[in-house]
């Protein structure tokens, strides 16, 4: 498989879209309602909205032998927003290649992430910590994140 990651175009945002339906609804099934599933990631979105969230942000695409595997975003403060990998790519170090250039890129002394149930252990394999757990509100639903941490070296 060759992977490739290129920064984000604003053609991209109707697929990373469905990506990130996709993956929520299929991969953090485990550990979430179908309720709570659907107000993470609904059937429809302000591609408007989420097109700039993507310009506002280093967004980058990984493609694995062309077709859009994950995507991952920093912001300024070193806040990563996202990280999503394709159901059908999960666990051949996508993730970990975006979060690498993410991370790398970042002049923040440290990265700061909202990671899912489903994400969390990827991250503490990354050397992040749990700052706090915490429920949010998505569309009248309570969701389970962790407020994680990392300092750069």
């Amino acid at each position: 498989m060759k992977t490739e990651i290129r920064k984000y175009i604003p053609s991209d945002c109707g697929e990373l879209y469905r990506l990130f339906y996709d993956t929520v609804h299929f991969v953090a099934a485990k550990d979430y309602s179908a309720d709570q599933l659907d107000a993470w990631a609904p059937e429809n979105a302000d591609l408007k909205k989420w097109n700039r969230s993507f310009k506002e942000k280093l967004t980058l695409v990984a493609l694995a032998d062309g077709k859009t595997a994950g995507f991952g975003n920093i912001d300024k403060t070193g806040y990563l927003d996202m990280l999503y990998v394709h159901k059908d790519y999960q666990n051949m170090g996508i993730a970990s290649a975006l979060c690498n250039r993410l991370e790398a890129k970042s002049a923040a002394v440290k990265i700061t992430v909202h990671a899912s149930v489903t994400a969390k252990p990827f991250f503490e394999k990354r050397g992040y910590t749990v700052i706090k757990e915490q429920h949010v509100m998505r569309r009248g639903v309570l969701l389970t994140n962790y407020i994680m941490e990392k300092k750069k070296p």
